[in-house]
C-alpha cells in the first residue's frame, strides 16, 4: 500500500519507520516512496507454508539462515521486505543485527498481496536479479509460482509442478499444490 508520500530520502525513509507509532508495522522503500507491506490471510498463509519448507530444509543441511515477513533486506537503494528469504552461511557467515540486511538474500520470496502494484512487482523483479538473487513469486489466486533466476527466462510453475531449489537450495523439493493446498 503506497502511502502517497512525495519522494523521500534514505533518511528521511528511517527516521519515518522507527516513529513510535510505526513500530509494530512494516514499510519498504522502493522508487523513493514508502510502501506500507500489507498482507492477507490467503498470502500470509501461502508465506507460512513456503517459509517454513524453506526453513526446515535450511536448517537440516546447515546451509545458512532463514529470514521471515519481517526480515528486510538492501536491495541496492531499495529496502525489501520479502516474505520469506534465504542467505547463506557462505556469503554471510555472521547475522547482522540490522532492520535490513545489507546483502541480497541469496533467495527471496514474494507472495502477492492485494496491495502489490505491477509497476512495484516489476521493479521489485528486475532489482533482486540485477543483485544476482534468485525469486519466487507466489501467486495464490492463479496458484502458480513464477521463478525467476538471474540470466534465464522465467517459469511460471503450476499445481502438477514442482518447486525445486536448483543450486541456491540443493535437494530442495516441493509440490506445488502443497504451497496452495488448504
Amino acid at each position: 500500500m503506497l502511502l502517497h508520500t512525495p519522494y523521500v530520502t534514505e533518511d528521511d525513509f528511517n527516521r519515518f519507520v522507527m516513529l513510535p507509532e510505526n513500530r509494530d508495522r512494516n514499510f519498504e522503500y522502493i522508487a523513493g516512496e514508502i510502501v506500507e507491506v500489507v498482507s492477507n490471510s490467503k498470502s500470509s498463509s501461502t508465506a507460512g507454508k513456503l517459509f517454513a519448507r524453506i526453513g526446515v530444509h535450511v536448517d537440516d543441511n546447515h546451509l545458512g539462515r532463514v529470514t521471515g515477513a519481517d526480515g528486510g533486506y538492501m536491495i541496492f537503494s531499495e529496502k525489501y521486505i520479502p516474505d520469506a528469504a534465504f542467505i547463506s552461511y557462505k556469503r554471510q557467515p555472521v547475522d547482522p543485527e540490522v532492520a535490513y540486511n545489507p546483502i541480497a538474500p541469496d533467495l527471496a520470496v514474494e507472495v502477492l498481496s492485494p496491495g502489490n502494484t505491477e509497476t512495484e512487482m516489476i521493479r521489485k523483479i528486475g532489482n533482486y536479479l540485477a543483485a544476482g538473487t534468485v525469486l519466487w513469486v507466489a501467486d495464490y489466486v492463479s496458484k502458480t509460482i513464477d521463478v525467476y533466476i538471474p540470466n534465464q527466462p522465467r517459469k511460471t510453475l503450476r499445481v502438477g509442478d514442482f518447486l525445486e531449489g536448483g543450486d541456491v537450495l540443493p535437494g530442495f523439493r516441493l509440490a506445488v499444490a502443497n504451497i496452495f493446498s488448504d
